[in-house]
């Protein structure tokens, strides 16, 4: 992968997020996403903690929280939805598709993922119809990390992850298959909405 046409992906992402939030109403905002105890608000609030978070804000919060940065993330989530309004936190992402931020140790990829991640976080959640283009997920398989599944607690023991869209496969064993940006969904750990997966133990990685 080059990193301008990461980073060219990376952008339209935040634009189509910050369009798609834009056309919410009130009600959908505080809708539930795939992340548990998040709603739109909380997500959207996340996505854009990096555009507006400075280095010694950052610290702080984490000597606050410990040095847990799950722990700052949440907290960070919920205090920023509560604060900023929803045209503040759309314009936060619409207005940085081009910033430069990475994860630590992620680079250009892992930000990419972040944004597709979350973004699949709310559009599932609320039942958006129209897939990630396949294009942008072998971007993302293909910086996949092999520790994906264990930092998010998924236990794929004996399942083999076959995607019917695009070729992408993980692991061994009986087969479950959807479209990939669902599988990704859960080695992220996400309980996906009935009927997007096919397989004996599709009931496992689904919410009621």
């Amino acid at each position: 992968m080059h990193e301008n046409e990461v980073r060219a992906e990376t952008a339209r992402q935040r634009a189509e997020t910050a369009e798609f939030l834009a056309g919410l109403d009130e009600a959908a905002w505080d809708a539930p996403t795939l992340c548990a105890g998040w709603r739109v608000r909380e997500v959207a609030a996340h996505l854009s903690m990096p555009y507006r978070t400075s280095l010694p804000r950052f610290v702080l919060g984490m000597i606050a929280a410990r040095g847990n940065f799950d722990r700052l993330a949440d907290r960070a989530a919920r205090e920023d939805a509560a604060r900023l309004s929803t045209a503040e936190l759309v314009a936060a992402i619409g207005d940085n598709t081009g910033h430069p931020w990475k994860p630590p140790g992620g680079g250009f990829a892992g930000a990419l993922s972040h944004d597709v991640i979350h973004g699949l976080d709310i559009t599932v959640a609320l039942g958006h119809a129209d897939p990630v283009p396949l294009d942008r997920m072998r971007m993302v398989l293909a910086a996949l990390n092999p520790r994906t599944a264990k930092y998010f607690g998924v236990d794929l023991a004996g399942i083999a992850l076959r995607a019917d869209d695009l070729d992408f496969s993980y692991g061994e064993g009986e087969v479950l298959s959807g479209r990939a940006q669902d599988l990704l969904l859960v080695l992220c750990g996400r309980k996906l909405p009935p009927g997007r997966l096919d397989g004996e133990s599709a009931a496992r990685f689904t919410g009621h």
